[in-house]
């Protein structure tokens, strides 16, 4: 009988070992995976901060972009309505070169003046401030002014063009 004894506690013995290792088996199952997923967390926040400092840079800018934007279109509208006594004038010469070199800054921080007239009027992009008969179906929906540039930083409206819109009469 002590036989018996001794293997029935060895027996005992080993489904107890055993159950100890498989809880230390699910323990480390379950630590692995909170490391995967603290891991890929981790690398997530990573992605993330890198997306957001590329956002910063993208966009730094802009609000100094929205302030000389002003001065740039008033430039565009003075030499627009001078007169033809000014065009040989230095000074209008002038006055053209420092817009063009307006354009070219903005354009060099990502900045585009949003196409407008012949275009099909896009409410994303522009704002219609008034309306203009017309009998061409062609030109429904077409604008057929621009009262004021709209601009875009890298694909995203800064300032809606304003702008008169060609309406079919009923």
């Amino acid at each position: 009988m002590s036989g018996e004894k001794k293997d029935k506690k060895q027996e005992t013995r080993n489904k107890k070992q055993k159950g100890d290792l498989q809880k230390c088996e699910e323990f480390c199952s379950e630590l692995e995976n909170k490391y995967k997923r603290a891991l890929a967390d981790y690398q997530n926040l990573i992605k993330q901060s890198a997306e957001d400092r590329t956002s910063f840079v993208k966009y730094a800018n802009e609000q100094l972009i929205l302030e000389m934007i002003p001065v740039y279109d008033n430039l565009k509208t003075a030499i627009n309505f001078s007169d033809e006594s000014v065009e040989g004038n230095g000074w209008a010469e002038g006055i053209k070169y420092v817009i063009k070199q307006f354009k070219d800054v903005l354009e060099n921080n990502g900045i585009k003046e949003i196409k407008t007239v012949g275009e099909k009027f896009n409410p994303e992009k522009m704002e219609a401030v008034e309306s203009e008969d017309t009998d061409d179906k062609k030109k429904d929906d077409i604008v057929a002014k621009e009262l004021k540039s709209g601009y875009e930083m890298n694909e995203k409206v800064i300032n809606p063009a304003r702008v008169v819109v060609y309406k079919l009469k009923k």
